[in-house]
């Protein structure tokens, strides 16, 4: 079985990023942090989840993200499943965040997007069946 294990995004702003994703996932903890080089650049990094998978953020990033309404080539987002997407979403508008797309929900998912602090495009969705079959429809 494969299942991802991280995601790493380099970010202009290491703690605007924690904040959103400590309200989206209070049970997460800072798994590691540190001083580090990249490629001649010196970088701050800290590792955020639990004992499976995490964030891995890393700051001194450049430029900006790629338009989310356009065709670049890039990352489009990223999902995480919850078993409650209702709760997930009232933690971020109650904190500030606003959502981005409702999402489409239908009678086997309902999902919600929301643009992190660096413009990184991140989709949770929660499946209200276990058939496959009906999730991927």
């Amino acid at each position: 079985m494969l299942h991802i294990e991280h995601i790493n995004l380099v970010v202009s702003d290491v703690p605007a990023m924690l904040a959103f994703y400590q309200t989206a996932f209070p049970n997460w903890k800072i798994r590691d942090s540190g001083e580090g080089d990249w490629h001649g650049k010196s970088r701050t990094w800290l590792h955020f989840g639990d004992d499976f998978s995490y964030i891995a953020l890393s700051d001194n990033g450049e430029g900006s993200n790629r338009d989310l309404a356009g065709h670049q080539v890039g990352l489009a987002h990223f999902s995480y499943v919850t078993s409650n997407v209702d709760r997930i979403v009232e933690r971020l508008v109650d904190a500030g965040y606003e959502v981005s797309n409702p999402g489409a929900h239908g009678p086997f998912r309902k999902n919600v997007y929301f643009i992190d602090p660096a413009g990184f495009e991140v989709e949770f969705v929660e499946y209200l069946s276990d058939d496959p079959a009906e999730r991927n429809h």
